[in-house]
């Protein structure tokens, strides 16, 4: 592609310029690049599977944290609270214990107990499950108007546990796609979700996800990226290395 410039070769501010000038239909074709490069070099995992509310909770327990930190928070609730009933009536002490191992244990009490609260009012039951039966952009605005939920975890379980073709874009999607030059450098977390949406096609969006977000943690690191071992460092434009790259968990 003529739009590809070798980092080495020109400034990184000029990079970020470049990058920024490209359309989207060259977005399109590196993302394709990306992906064939990608999709032999790590195994991508089925999607998972779990009742509705389960998975919700368990992605805003993710947030800002490590997966152990969350696994263990997750154990933790589901163990005290046999029955999502029983947490609705719990008091917010008792649940702040339960997730403790996650961090910000009162947030995040305080955001279950609000759900809860509002489904049981609403749908007189505490489950997503009717979720399955609207059609993707009515489940979307459903879930952004839940306490805490915002566009991040809103896609993840959209497109982990329904397979709806939305993009979440999380800390390791941000950095390596503003990197790669296939999210332009000037968009925010929110604008980078609808860039995401348009550029990746819908039958790559779940597996070109998890490669990037494995990628993220493997290769290029936040800090100290292994391009020297990277199979995207030919075709990468390296826009913002050495600049502050923003945290996208930050967003919901």
């Amino acid at each position: 592609m003529s739009i590809l410039v070798k980092p080495s070769s020109i400034s990184n501010t000029s990079v970020a310029d470049e990058s920024d000038r490209m359309r989207e239909d060259e977005r399109r074709m590196l993302v394709l690049q990306c992906w064939e490069r990608l999709e032999g070099k790590y195994k991508i995992p089925e999607r998972p599977k779990a009742p509705l509310l389960d998975a919700l909770f368990r992605v805003l327990l993710s947030q800002n944290t490590t997966d152990r930190n969350c696994d263990v928070a997750f154990s933790r609730l589901k163990e005290r609270f046999r029955q999502w009933e029983e947490a609705e009536t719990a008091s917010l002490e008792d649940l702040e214990e339960a997730i403790r191992p996650a961090g910000m244990s009162k947030i995040r009490a305080s955001r279950i107990k609000e759900i809860l609260a509002l489904l049981k009012e609403t749908h007189k039951s505490l489950d997503l499950e009717f979720l399955k039966k609207l059609d993707p952009e009515s489940a979307l605005d459903f879930l952004l108007s839940l306490p805490g939920v915002g566009i991040k975890s809103a896609s993840v379980l959209l497109l982990f546990y329904l397979g709806h073709p939305f993009f979440p874009v999380d800390t390791h999607v941000y950095r390596v796609g503003r990197r790669l030059g296939v999210i332009p450098l000037r968009l925010d977390v929110k604008k980078a979700h609808e860039h995401m949406n348009r550029v990746v096609p819908d039958d790559l969006k779940y597996p070109f996800h998890m490669a990037l977000v494995m990628h993220g943690r493997r290769v290029c690191r936040a800090r100290n990226p292994r391009c020297g071992e990277c199979v995207l460092d030919d075709i990468c434009q390296k826009v913002g290395l050495g600049l502050e790259d923003g945290r996208a968990d930050r967003e919901d």
